[in-house]
């Protein structure tokens, strides 16, 4: 029987050494993780995992029936999050009973390690929502309501492509050289994920201010569903920027046996299923439908953004046509007066 963890390698040497391949051991078929052919670095907990899928599965089906209840199109995005980390512990799950099966191991992995993107920009696009709707300006500095999803959105994609391209060098199996180019290269994408995390909680928590300067200090600070809404966008960026801090740590120090970070499960599972399980039910109990109602609450869309700025364009067009004929009529006034104030003159002598 697999046991229910594992040591790191014992081995003090600066270079490691060759590692062997070991066959699958007892019902499990456990591999150790400092054999070549190891799929996990540790003995995944079969239990663990199944608790956190049905979790997931109460999270998950939890948002889309209030996608449905508030007519929110833009959920998807987390229900993909949720789906994502879902699909991540049921194939850790088999992976617990099938310790030799590469595609379980590799899936689990990569789904792990991406889904907290799709729950980063549902934040994203909440926010920008939020700001449409209850900010009189309809934008926080130079950052418009209706760009600041996209914009965020997009840094998100460059983020996850970076993330993407360094976990799948992650996968088991992979040569030490490739296996480390991959963990720079996703550390630099989840690097750069907090920084848009930082910039972008300074726009929220400027969005808070600027409404309750607008609205009145008397609504006080949670008299208001908007305010709920945007404290729990607020924990969720807290909660992924602690998973974010963990997986800096985790791969900054390598697989040094003074690392215990990469060995050990339950660092996983707390510092990164943990905060993604509450980030998600945050955003479920405070569901941004409770706060972003009417059609009021809702982009325009592509159709008729393209319409205002017609009509916008237009109305410019006219204002400088009256300002134009303004200008020419005063000019043709100061054109007759000197002869009209002579003609005057004459008449008096």
């Amino acid at each position: 029987m697999a046991p229910t963890s594992t040591q790191p390698p014992t081995s003090t040497e600066s270079t490691p050494p060759a590692c062997i391949t070991v066959p699958p051991e007892g019902k499990y078929r456990y591999i150790p993780p400092e054999a070549c052919n190891a799929n996990w670095a540790y003995a995944p907990s079969y239990p663990a995992a199944v608790a956190i899928s049905v979790i997931f599965v109460i999270i998950t089906v939890a948002h889309i029936v209030l996608a449905i209840r508030f007519r929110k199109g833009f959920s998807w995005v987390m229900i993909m999050g949720a789906s994502w980390e879902l699909v991540a512990f049921i194939t850790r799950a088999l992976g617990a009973h099938q310790q030799d099966s590469q595609p379980l191991a590799y899936t689990s992995s990569l789904l792990f390690l991406l889904a907290p993107l799709w729950i980063n920009a549902y934040i994203y696009m909440t926010a920008g929502r939020l700001i449409w709707t209850y900010h009189p300006e309809k934008k926080i500095w130079f950052f418009k309501a209706i760009s600041i999803g996209e914009y965020f959105v997009w840094l998100d994609i460059l983020s996850f492509l970076v993330q993407g391209a360094g976990g799948s060098m992650l996968s088991p199996g992979s040569d030490a050289e490739t296996m480390n180019r991959g963990k720079n290269i996703y550390m630099t994408g989840i690097g750069v994920q907090e920084f848009f995390i930082l910039l972008f909680s300074a726009l929220v928590i400027k969005f808070m201010l600027d409404v309750r300067r607008f609205q009145g200090s008397s609504i006080g600070y949670f008299g208001a569903r908007w305010q709920w809404v945007t404290y729990a966008v607020l924990v969720s960026l807290v909660l992924i920027t602690i998973r974010i801090i963990f997986r800096i740590a985790e791969f900054s120090a390598g697989t040094d046996i003074s690392n215990p970070l990469p060995y050990h499960e339950g660092y996983a599972l707390g510092l990164d299923a943990v905060p993604m399980i509450l980030a998600t039910g945050v955003l479920a109990i405070l569901h941004p439908g409770l706060a972003l109602k009417g059609p009021e609450s809702e982009f325009p869309s592509r159709k008729e953004r393209k319409a205002e700025k017609k009509r916008i364009k237009a109305e410019k067009k006219a204002d400088k046509i009256v300002r134009k004929g303004l200008r020419e009529d005063r000019g043709g006034y100061r054109e007759m007066d000197p002869s009209s104030s002579s003609n005057v003159e004459l008449s008096r002598v």
